[in-house]
């Protein structure tokens, strides 16, 4: 008997570690629940600038935790978040053209119509900046699928 419990033991444990492996990213990225690593993305638009958010001046939106650098910047991002909030839930817009779920950095980002975009780093930037229109589309057709990847 205590070799079926152990057998089952694996199954179970096999059948929950797949399970994990294959959830959804979340649609946010938030490294420790944080969004686009407590920068305020209010900022990007008025600022012109990547601004580091105040967690006095927070604001919950899309199960993450948004940082804003004053109570006017978190009032605007409260009052019309996907104004602010960079597309793709902040993931590496590059990466979202070419089908994945990215971390970024702050001062790799743009302002492009109107939309905010980050990528992972300004070298990968560069890159997204060859062919943005492209770019942009091919990664609002990945959208949201490569969260179930």
């Amino acid at each position: 008997m205590p070799a079926l419990l152990r057998f089952v033991a694996v199954i179970l444990f096999a059948t929950f570690a797949a399970g994990a492996a294959h959830a959804d990213k979340p649609a946010v990225f938030a490294d420790k629940g944080v969004a686009i690593n407590g920068y305020d993305p209010v900022a990007y638009f008025t600022e012109k600038k990547p601004v580091k958010g105040d967690p006095q001046f927070s604001f919950q939106w899309k199960g993450a935790t948004w940082h804003l650098a004053s109570a006017a910047n978190r009032d605007a991002f409260k009052a019309d978040p996907a104004k602010y909030a960079p597309q793709y839930g902040g993931y590496c817009a590059f990466g979202a053209s070419e089908g994945y779920a990215v971390k970024t950095e702050p001062d790799a980002w743009s302002i492009v119509n109107g939309k905010l975009y980050l990528n992972y780093n300004t070298t990968v930037r560069s890159k997204w900046s060859e062919d943005i229109p492209g770019r942009i589309k091919r990664a609002d057709q990945n959208w949201p699928a490569i969260l179930k990847k």
